[in-house]
């Protein structure tokens, strides 16, 4: 595996150490489908983010010519909270690595 296909996702700090993580609305198991490291979620692969759309494509999508089909992997992390259920949502992936000294 090329460590430059992983992905970090830094959780906020008021999310406790219990917690679950989805991706693109499908939960995804601990040691498999992620590891935690400290304060962050490291994915074994990349996670396909859509771009910016510029403003050709905006307007071809409000006149109803085309869509967007950009491939997109929303990650969420649901946890217990003074006894409910809350959902960190819009987390933003970045490559593994990305901000740390060698």
């Amino acid at each position: 595996m090329n460590v430059s296909e992983r992905t970090r996702i830094e959780l906020p700090d008021h999310v406790p150490p219990v917690f679950d993580v989805y991706v693109g609305g499908v939960r995804q198991v601990p040691g498999r489908d992620f590891q935690v490291e400290g304060r962050s979620l490291i994915f074994p692969r990349s996670l396909a983010q859509e771009g910016r759309l510029g403003f050709w494509r905006w307007a071809s999508m409000w006149l109803g010519i085309a869509g967007t089909y950009c491939k997109h992997e929303a990650v969420d992390v649901a946890y217990e909270a003074d006894g409910r259920r809350e959902v960190e949502t819009g987390l933003q992936p970045e490559p593994y690595g990305a901000g740390e000294s060698d």
